[in-house]
């Protein structure tokens, strides 16, 4: 849909890019602006800026960036019309009502009749429980020891038990039979007759990133089937995409950049009762690549909370061979047999789940340990390979590789073997492409990619770049060749003697907007930034491993002088 011009410039007029951005990133002033640690990949160190008076922020860690309507809609995983829309009337913009695609106008009709009935659902709902017909859930909620507070603070309600509650709340308020349909709270059946979807359960109102409840789950209190009900995908609610309590958890994984991830709608608020805020839940089908996306762009590690039968096992697999394909942190934690998060948190409280939580198990070493215990040789290869692929980046292969081999028991020169018959496996099928486009031509990894345009957009920052340590700090010898091509005598005749592929290459970067003065300084100081961390890095490792070495042969002197000098170099770190 075309852009209109003068609401986007009401909108970034009003918004205050920093507020918006604080509620979902821990922001500390540097200088003129705001850093804090990205929300859309996994880090712990700050390459993500604000520029609260220039209206924008980039990250060169994963190079987002854009101005505040862009990370609304990044963040809340909304297309732009909708992100505009929204945070409009967060700000008080009028965008005014005016479609030219008369579809488009249909379907945000039904989205915003969607939402207006799923917001009176979640009144009646919370309404019936307080009334006579909610005692028997009252009581229930006691039995399972869930504290006043936390049914306020997640919205708890009831579905009475009748057929048409829900359907008469909807009509006295204007909405028809079939719009409830549509929207998931009425069902119907073959001779046209309609009824409550959700009836006699307790209601969890599930919400999206703006805390706008899109859909629920029921619960039965009883011995009735399903024991969980959830809602059909509706025009604002698609399986697979959201998770239940991150809204709520949201400004604890802010605060902590972990998440505790469990099964059960009870679990999770059982977890923020006892003081675990950064908890949210699956939403009764197995995890997707959506919502794994989408939590690891909040929290830098995931514990993982599952059951300890096969089913809880088989899941937990599953949940951490996701989270390390997008090389983040993962723990698995264990459970006492038979116990679930609930019952153990108001059983043992805080000491016995933490002392479960210090029993983590690393999420590669669960994967290995499962793998190598239950699957037959032939599967263990067949999983060790589906799992190296689908990291789809080199520089993670390499740190697992190696890791895979020894603790499956395989050899290495084999499963690499593997790993290549796999590629070109892939290679022969097109619709197998990689998701992520590549340059054209060039195997250069992503942050190189963004280094190299940069330096192709802005001439003047080369020399810099070069100053600055930029060529050690790419990883790939293609790049490393682009980039002394860049800064190397003959400007001039550059174009020239670039091959066909940075060619390409140089083609596609000077095709984007060409950063002003001041977003390329803050790129600048990014990528200086960056470098300067990579270079700690690398040396707190040298460091370490020379303590090692030092402490095998009984050096203690240079074991202490080394460790004053990483002591500085945290200092220095922290600063």
């Amino acid at each position: 849909m075309k852009r209109d011009a003068g609401t986007v410039a009401a909108v970034k007029a009003r918004a205050n890019i920093a507020e918006i951005v604080g509620r979902y990133v821990n922001l500390k002033p540097v200088g003129g602006r705001l850093v804090g640690p990205c929300p859309f990949h996994q880090e712990t160190k700050g390459s993500f800026n604000v520029h609260p008076d220039k209206g924008f922020f980039h990250c060169f860690g994963c190079q987002a960036s854009g101005d505040v309507i862009d990370f609304y809609c990044r963040i809340n995983g909304l297309e732009f019309r909708e992100g505009l829309e929204r945070l409009a009337a967060e700000v008080g913009v009028d965008v005014g009502q005016a479609r030219r695609d008369p579809r488009a106008a249909k379907r945000r009709q039904e989205r915003d009749a969607c939402l207006a009935m799923h917001e009176l659902a979640d009144r009646y709902f919370r309404h019936v429980l307080a009334t006579p017909a909610g005692a028997p859930a009252r009581e229930y909620l006691d039995r399972r020891r869930v504290s006043p507070e936390m049914a306020e603070a997640f919205a708890l309600g009831v579905s009475p038990a009748g057929w048409q509650g829900l359907a008469d709340a909807l009509r006295s308020r204007g909405f028809s039979e079939d719009q409830g349909v549509l929207a998931g709270l009425l069902s119907a059946g073959k001779n046209g007759r309609v009824w409550d979807r959700f009836r006699d359960r307790l209601m969890f109102p599930i919400r999206d990133g703006g805390g706008r409840v899109i859909a629920f789950g029921g619960r039965t209190m009883g011995d009735g089937e399903p024991k969980y009900l959830n809602s059909a995908e509706t025009p604002i609610y698609t399986k697979g995409q959201h998770l239940y309590g991150l809204y709520e958890a949201r400004p604890h994984m802010a605060k902590s950049r972990r998440a505790l991830l469990t099964e059960g709608y009870l679990d999770v608020i059982t977890l923020h009762q006892f003081g675990y805020g950064d908890a949210c839940g699956v939403l009764g089908t197995a995890l997707t690549p959506e919502q794994t996306k989408r939590l690891s762009g909040f929290a830098s590690r995931v514990d993982l909370v599952f059951d300890g039968d096969p089913p809880g096992r088989k899941a937990a697999l599953r949940a951490a061979q996701m989270f390390l394909s997008l090389g983040g942190g993962c723990r698995v934690v264990p459970l006492p047999d038979g116990e679930d998060v609930d019952s153990l948190l108001h059983a043992a409280g805080r000491e016995g789940f933490d002392a479960c939580l210090e029993r983590a198990e690393d999420g590669l070493a669960f994967c290995l340990r499962v793998v190598r215990e239950t699957y037959a040789p032939k599967e263990i290869a067949a999983w060790a390979v589906e799992f190296l692929t689908g990291l789809g980046d080199a520089a993670l292969q390499s740190v697992f590789i190696p890791r895979v081999s020894s603790g499956l028991g395989l050899a290495e020169r084999e499963l690499r073997q593997s790993l290549g018959e796999a590629a070109q496996r892939g290679r022969r099928q097109p619709a197998a492409a990689a998701a992520r486009p590549r340059p054209q031509g060039l195997d250069i990894a992503p942050r190189d990619a963004e280094l190299l345009a940069f330096a192709i957009r802005r001439a003047d920052y080369r020399a810099a770049l070069a100053e600055a340590g930029a060529a050690e700090a790419l990883a790939g010898a293609g790049a490393r060749e682009f980039f002394a091509k860049l800064v190397g005598d003959g400007a001039d005749d550059l174009e020239t003697r670039l091959d066909t592929a940075q060619s390409a290459f140089w083609a596609k970067a000077l095709m984007e907007p060409v950063e002003n003065d001041d977003q390329a300084a803050a790129v600048f100081d990014g990528i200086c930034r960056f470098l300067r961390d990579a270079r700690e890095d690398d040396r707190r490792r040298a460091l370490t491993e020379a303590i090692r070495r030092a402490q095998a042969q009984g050096a203690y002197e240079e074991v202490l002088r080394l460790l004053g000098e990483l002591q500085a170099l945290s200092g220095r770190g922290d600063e």
